[in-house]
């Protein structure tokens, strides 16, 4: 194995051996021009002296000061003790190659940070624009209606309570896009606390299928349990969050599923830790590459649809959010002209 082969070699090692080297070949030189002892003796110590501290003075004051320039930058070092244990401790136990590794590795790092802030940057801007577009059709429907009323409608009997119908319904949707937006934001930011408690996830869907009954009525919708996940199965979770997600996707189902459709809540026990509730409708289905982003702020697969069934467009948002403050995964399953399936997972209540 030569020198060059050798791993790890500290500045003073490498230095060692380059001069010990370079000293046995002046050495072996001058005992062929020089047969007394002595002065062979002579040439190696001087020479393997002055090779040695030039190398090594050489290696720590320019290659390895560069090198320690080089964490001082990866490692956002400051010329502290810090630094100093850096520079004695880590880089002489280093090679150039391990050193060329961590540059590889914190330069893929960065990358991967810059890749971020781009796709975060993108999301920033398009989550503005999206949310101007729900702010500006309410607030200008209500702008439009007064300004008839003052411009003489209201003098009108036929029309001015009209106007003022359809004023207060664009006001309350800005009144649930608000709710919502700071619904989201709290559980972002973990203001909103999870209260654990058991319960019976087959009752609390019954509860939702009571409440939304009558909506489910007006598109002839029937609401049911797939056969065999009847029996209770009881969950740990926060049942007035939980009842909020369940809410929200059997809704969905109600308002973008076919007329005289049907919506079927489903109840799994996947393991000993987990279950899996899911609820399923035979309606138009969401294309494939709508799925990805299905639980985006205000994303929505048909929009012209969208808009004129109504809401706000943060619900599957607020889905996400309050299944991931329980620790848990949500999915979606869909297929055009079959139906979509909306799944999530919670922990399943100690005996």
């Amino acid at each position: 194995m030569s020198v060059l082969d050798i791993k790890n070699l500290t500045p003073r090692l490498l230095s060692f051996l380059t001069s010990l080297i370079i000293a046995a070949t002046n050495a072996l030189l001058s005992l062929f021009l020089e047969h007394q002892w002595y002065t062979p003796l002579l040439v190696f110590t001087v020479t393997f002296i002055i090779i040695y501290w030039l190398y090594y003075y050489t290696l720590q004051r320019f290659i390895y000061r560069k090198i320690k320039l080089i964490y001082k930058f990866i490692y956002q070092t400051k010329a502290t003790k810090k630094e100093e244990f850096f520079y004695e401790n880590i880089l002489p136990q280093k090679s150039i190659e391990e050193v060329s590794e961590d540059v590889q590795k914190w330069a893929m790092q960065r990358k991967d940070e810059i890749e971020l802030l781009r796709a975060n940057e993108l999301f920033r801007k398009e989550f503005l624009m999206n949310l101007a577009h729900e702010l500006r059709t309410p607030i200008f429907s209500v702008q439009g209606y007064v300004d008839t009323l003052l411009g003489g409608a209201l003098e009108d009997e036929e029309v001015n309570r009209k106007f003022l119908t359809n004023a207060s319904k664009s006001i309350d949707r800005l009144v649930r896009l608000v709710d919502d937006l700071d619904e989201i934001s709290k559980l972002e930011s973990g203001k909103i606390p999870v209260i654990q408690e058991p319960f019976a996830i087959q009752d609390l869907i019954k509860d939702v299928y009571e409440e939304l009954s009558l909506k489910a009525k007006e598109r002839v919708t029937q609401l049911s349990f797939k056969k065999g996940t009847e029996r209770p199965i009881f969950v740990t979770a926060d049942k007035q969050k939980i009842k909020q997600v369940l809410v929200n996707l059997v809704e969905n189902a109600i308002k973008y599923g076919n007329e005289q459709g049907n919506i079927i809540a489903g109840c799994y026990d996947m393991d000993e830790k987990h279950v899996y509730i899911e609820i399923s409708d035979d309606g138009p289905g969401i294309a494939e590459e709508h799925l990805p982003r299905i639980f985006e702020r205000f994303y929505r697969a048909d929009r012209s649809r969208s808009r004129s069934i109504g809401g706000t467009g943060l619900g599957l948002a607020i889905v996400k959010h309050i299944i991931e403050a329980h620790g848990q995964t949500v999915n979606v399953r869909s297929k055009v002209g079959v139906g979509s399936s909306f799944g999530f997972t919670l922990d399943k209540a100690k005996a």
